[in-house]
C-alpha cells in the first residue's frame, strides 16, 4: 500500500501533468493565432502593394521602377529608425558581422523588388498573379533539396495544374508582352530564392547579433537600409536619372502622396512577410500568396479595365483554383507529417 507521502506525490504529479497539458494547448493556440494573424496581415499588405505599384507605374505612366523601389525602402528606413529612436520599438545595431551574413538575402530582396516593378509595367495584375504560381513550384522544389522536405502527390498535382494554367493564360493573354513575361519569370525565381534563403539566414544572423536575437523590425531595417546603396547604383545603371530630371510627375503633390503611401505599404509588406515567414515556413508563405490572388485578380481587371477574352478569363480562374487546391494539399500534408 502507498503511504500518505506517496499519495500526495501522485496528486502533485497529476496536477503537474494537467498544467503542462493545459500550457501546451495554450501555447499551440497562441502559435496558431500568430500564424493566422500574420498571414492575414501579409495578404492585405501584399494585395495593396501590387495594386498601388501598378497604379503608379501604369496610371501615372511613371517609367522609373527602381526609383520607386528606392523611395519606398527609404520611407521604411525613416519610419523604423524614428520609432527606434523614440523607444517605441527595439532594433538590433547594424554591425559589420551582421551585414556580411545578411548581404546575400539583400541582393535577392532588391532583385525581387526591381523585377516585380518591371513586370508590373508590362503585364496586367491578373496575369501577374497567375504567373506567380511558378514561385510555388520553385519553392517546393527548393525546400525538397535544401531542407529535405517531402511533398505528397496532391501537392505535386496542384503544382502541375499551376504550370498548365500559367502557360494557357499566357497563350490567351490579349495584352501579351514578352518583355514583361520575362521579367515576371525572373521575379518568380528571385521570390522563391528570397523566401528559402531568408528562412535559412534568420537563424545564422541571430548568432552574430549583440543580443542573440533578431526581431522583425530589425530585419526590416537591415533589409531596407542595405538596399539603398544598391538601389542608387541600379538607378545609374538603368539610366533613370535623366528621366527623373525631365518628368513633370515629381512636381505634382498628389503623385508624392501616392508614392509616400506606397512607402508605408512597403514597410507593411516587409514586416508582415518576415513575421509570417517566422511563424510558418517557405512553402506555406508561398501558398498563402496563392490564395490572395483571387480578390487581387478580380480587382486588377476591374480597376485597370484590362481587356480580356473568355479563354483568358477561364485560364486565370483555372490558375486561381489550382492555387486553392495547392493550399488544401499543403494543409493536409502538414497535418499528416
Amino acid at each position: 500500500m502507498k503511504n500518505v507521502g506517496d499519495k500526495e506525490a501522485d496528486v502533485e504529479s497529476g496536477r503537474f501533468d494537467k498544467d503542462r497539458e493545459r500550457g501546451s494547448k495554450t501555447s499551440r493556440i497562441k502559435v496558431n493565432n500568430q500564424a493566422l494573424l500574420s498571414g492575414l496581415a501579409y495578404c492585405l499588405s501584399s494585395c495593396s502593394m501590387i495594386l498601388v505599384n501598378k497604379y503608379v507605374l501604369s496610371s501615372y505612366d511613371f517609367n522609373a521602377g527602381i526609383s520607386l523601389m528606392l523611395y519606398q525602402n527609404f520611407v521604411s528606413v525613416l519610419i523604423v529608425s524614428s520609432l527606434s529612436i523614440l523607444g517605441v520599438i527595439s532594433t538590433e545595431p547594424l554591425t559589420w558581422r551582421l551585414i556580411k551574413v545578411w548581404l546575400p538575402v539583400n541582393f535577392i530582396f532588391v532583385g525581387m523588388l526591381v523585377t516585380s516593378m518591371f513586370s508590373l509595367r508590362y503585364i496586367n495584375v491578373a496575369m501577374v498573379t497567375v504567373l506567380k504560381n511558378f514561385t510555388n513550384v520553385i519553392t517546393a522544389v527548393g525546400e525538397m533539396y535544401l531542407f529535405k522536405k517531402h511533398h505528397d502527390n496532391r501537392v505535386w498535382a496542384s503544382l502541375f495544374l499551376m504550370i498548365i494554367s500559367a502557360i494557357s493564360g499566357g497563350i490567351t493573354d490579349l495584352s501579351f508582352n514578352a518583355v514583361g513575361y520575362t521579367w515576371q519569370i525572373i521575379n518568380c525565381f528571385l521570390t522563391a530564392s528570397y523566401s528559402l534563403k531568408l528562412r535559412q539566414v534568420m537563424d545564422t544572423a541571430k548568432q552574430v547579433t549583440i543580443s542573440g536575437n533578431l526581431n522583425e523590425f530589425s530585419m526590416v531595417l537591415l533589409n531596407n537600409t542595405l538596399s539603398l546603396p544598391l538601389g542608387l547604383v541600379l538607378i545609374f545603371v538603368f539610366n533613370e536619372v535623366d528621366y527623373l530630371y525631365s518628368t513633370p510627375l515629381l512636381r505634382m503633390p498628389t503623385f508624392w502622396v501616392v508614392m509616400t503611401f506606397s512607402g508605408f505599404l512597403g514597410l507593411a509588406i516587409s514586416f508582415t512577410s518576415m513575421w509570417f515567414l517566422h511563424q510558418t515556413g517557405a512553402t506555406t508563405y508561398s501558398l498563402v500568396g496563392s490564395l490572395n490572388k483571387i480578390p487581387l485578380s478580380v480587382a486588377g481587371i476591374v480597376l485597370f479595365h484590362v481587356p480580356t477574352s473568355l479563354e483568358n478569363s477561364a485560364s486565370i480562374l483555372f490558375g486561381l483554383i489550382a492555387g486553392v487546391f495547392f493550399a488544401r494539399a499543403k494543409i493536409k500534408d502538414r497535418t499528416q507529417s
